[in-house]
């Protein structure tokens, strides 16, 4: 039988974390990229390996999915979003468990707020990220594995689309001004 714990932190107790982020990431600044990548690839491994709860489980892929929008030469990040999400994943490179790993159930607590502070500091790169990796996949079932598909073409193409949808929203708005006068 299982129990369901559920808990709310406050603004002050999301500023400890904030803070405990912050240590951490002062502590690496002496790690390169590939270091802090390393690092919290391997947590990341060492996590999927480790008889986690789903509560950590469901918000690991998201933070695999960071690692990942960085080493992606494809979507050609920008240097500025670049700096924020290792800064970020610096935690993870040297975390500094309020709770021991080893405790079952309640190990990765800890871990799991700050894979949301990340998550939720980071989410419009997570979705452009989405949305680059879908686009990527549509364009090479389409065109074949040699498409040339990088952050510029997705941009392009998101641009275009955009540009679409206001030609097809003035003109139904047109119609629907003419329309009504008519009636």
């Amino acid at each position: 039988m299982s129990i369901v714990v559920s808990f709310e932190l406050s603004e002050s107790d999301l500023e400890h974390f904030r803070k405990m982020m912050k240590t951490a990431m002062e502590k690496t600044q002496s790690l390169s990229e590939e270091d802090i990548l390393a690092k919290a690839t391997a947590l990341c491994e060492e996590m999927e390996q480790a008889n986690i709860p789903e509560f950590v489980r469901s918000r690991l892929s998201s933070l695999e999915l960071l690692i990942t929008a960085v080493k992606d030469d494809e979507w050609q990040m920008p240097e500025d979003e670049k700096t924020d999400i290792l800064a970020s994943l610096a935690y993870f490179a040297e975390p500094q468990d309020l709770v021991p790993d080893h405790i079952p159930g309640l190990g990765y607590v800890d871990d799991a707020i700050m894979i949301e502070l990340v998550i939720q500091d980071l989410s419009l790169d997570l979705e452009s990220y989405k949305a680059f990796c879908s686009f990527r996949k549509t364009e090479e079932n389409r065109r074949g594995d040699e498409a040339s598909v990088n952050r510029e073409s997705w941009l392009e193409s998101e641009r275009t689309e955009l540009r679409s949808r206001l030609r097809r929203n003035k003109s139904t708005s047109r119609r629907r001004r003419v329309f009504g006068r008519i009636m």
